[in-house]
């Protein structure tokens, strides 16, 4: 495999790459908020499960509009080539 070919898949790669740490940062920090909030208010784990589970459907979410977002642009330049 030449130079340049290895360069494109990286190129094109490269904006996948960081939606697992997106989609893992999201479920972390609302679980995170879920875990405090049962602290402050003495209601474990009932704040802690709402924060995973919104987590969980948030990062879902963001996870699905960016991987359409990123296969629309590369469906748009295969069509010009």
């Amino acid at each position: 495999m030449t130079r340049t070919r290895k360069s494109n898949i990286i190129a094109e790669l490269a904006p996948y790459l960081s939606l697992g740490t997106q989609m893992t940062a999201t479920i972390a920090v609302l679980g995170f908020a879920g875990w405090y909030l049962d602290s402050q208010f003495e209601s474990s784990p009932l704040w802690t499960i709402v924060g995973l589970v919104v987590g969980s459907i948030a990062g879902l979410y963001g996870f699905l509009r960016q991987v359409s977002v990123l296969q629309r642009k590369r469906d748009e330049t295969r069509e010009r080539r």
